[in-house]
């Protein structure tokens, strides 16, 4: 019979404790520098946001009603952000419309019907997406999405009688939206396969055994189930593609202008400070410190938007033993 006794020493009850307590304190350590940096962000937007309305020339019902956004042109400058949110909603409701249901879809065959061989495959091929940088996806919009657009337009025009309203050009806002929506695929097709998989299989074994298809347990039990965590997904990506700079930048456009056209020029509020940063405005001007006032309505967007999440996750959560 092996002696037990010479297997180790106990570890010492001061030493564990000591290694407890620096864990702890690690881990509070972390979360209080996360805070600290939403704090500080919070705090330098806000501060130079009130710098930004005490210049004379800017007026906050302007800024909040105004339907014109010119303020580096012209002796008049005008400050409406609605043009800017015009743009930004653009872009995210083409992402929107092309990232949403075919993640979905794509969640839906890579848990409910694709073989574990399949899965293996080809979900992490499609989070690769996630790892391309975004000016990639910029410069893919420029050369490979607009061109195949621009193809269209004399059909556009030809359906329009010679006088169509929609017609291509170099910067629009529909390829800037495609290219956003393939950006965050990954996002929307990971985090609902993943929320898909959660639901217990007992709920499928039992849609099964009431004579359900494969299609209705995947539509009409677990697509419910998880919904969510699917909701949440969306808003994630959604909430990625209003904040997204790079893309806009490079194939939407420059021109701030409130329209619903997809193939029309538009500015972004996120495109419009990366123009202002590698400007030449100076620090101290308005135009400068009007950039920190649209970072500072982005950022009041994503947050709704992250809390809107919120209240869904806790509204529709299923828990399952």
């Amino acid at each position: 019979m092996r002696d037990l006794t010479k297997l180790g020493r106990p570890k010492s009850v001061a030493t564990r404790t000591l290694r407890e307590r620096l864990i702890v304190g690690s881990l509070a350590v972390a979360a209080t520098f996360s805070i600290l940096v939403t704090t500080t962000i919070v705090v330098v937007l806000a501060r130079e946001t009130i710098g930004f309305f005490e210049f004379p020339d800017v007026s906050l019902v302007e800024f909040f009603t105004g339907l014109e956004w010119n303020p580096l042109l012209g002796a008049e400058k005008h400050f409406g952000i609605w043009p800017l949110v015009s743009g930004t909603l653009l872009v995210t409701v083409i992402a929107a419309s092309f990232a949403l249901p075919v993640g979905l879809i794509s969640a839906i065959y890579l848990s409910e019907y694709a073989s574990p061989r399949v899965r293996a495959t080809l979900k992490p091929g499609l989070e690769i997406l996630a790892g391309i940088p975004t000016v990639v996806y910029g410069f893919f919009a420029l050369t490979v999405i607009t061109p195949l657009l621009q193809k269209a337009n004399p059909f556009l025009e030809t359906f329009g009688g010679g006088a169509a309203p929609i017609a291509f050009g170099n910067y629009n806002a529909m390829a800037a939206g495609l290219a956003t929506g393939i950006m965050i695929l990954p996002i929307v097709c990971s985090l609902s396969e993943d929320a898909l998989r959660a639901v217990p299989r007992s709920l499928r074994d039992g849609a099964f055994a009431l004579g359900g298809t494969r299609f209705d347990v995947s539509v009409k039990v677990v697509l419910p189930a998880a919904l969510s965590g699917i909701v949440a997904a969306f808003l994630l990506a959604i909430s990625r593609a209003v904040g997204e700079t790079m893309i806009v930048a490079l194939a939407a456009g420059g021109i701030a202008q409130i329209t619903a056209n997809p193939s029309a020029e538009v500015q972004t509020m996120t495109a419009y400070m990366v123009q202002i940063f590698l400007g030449d405005a100076p620090a101290t001007g308005v135009e400068y410190k009007s950039s920190y006032a649209v970072a500072a309505t982005l950022f009041v967007m994503t947050f709704v938007i992250t809390m809107i999440g919120q209240w869904v996750l806790r509204r529709f959560r299923e828990e399952y033993d």
